[in-house]
């Protein structure tokens, strides 16, 4: 796991929220692709940031190409702070 080098942006922060929130889903992949609310996420690339800084992750275990849920880990829960209330 490493971490993010610099301040998560606005849009990081948002996809972290909707992350806590339940909304999210991640593919199994080492690049996992992010949804929300069904939706494509528009920036696949801060995504896979955010799953190589090791902020968001797959709740399961899936076949490759596969969808699961996305949860926040401890360090994605670190990172928001007190902004996932505002979900």
């Amino acid at each position: 796991m490493t971490t993010m080098t610099t301040e998560l942006n606005r849009r990081a922060m948002a996809m972290l929220r909707a992350v806590g929130a339940g909304r999210a889903e991640l593919t199994c992949s080492c690049e996992p692709d992010l949804r929300v609310d069904g939706l494509p996420c528009c920036d696949q690339a801060t995504a896979h940031q955010l799953a190589r800084a090791g902020l968001i992750r797959p709740v399961r275990a899936v076949a490759v190409g596969q969808w699961t849920r996305a949860e926040l880990t401890a360090e994605g829960l670190q990172a928001l702070g007190d902004t996932l209330a505002a979900a």
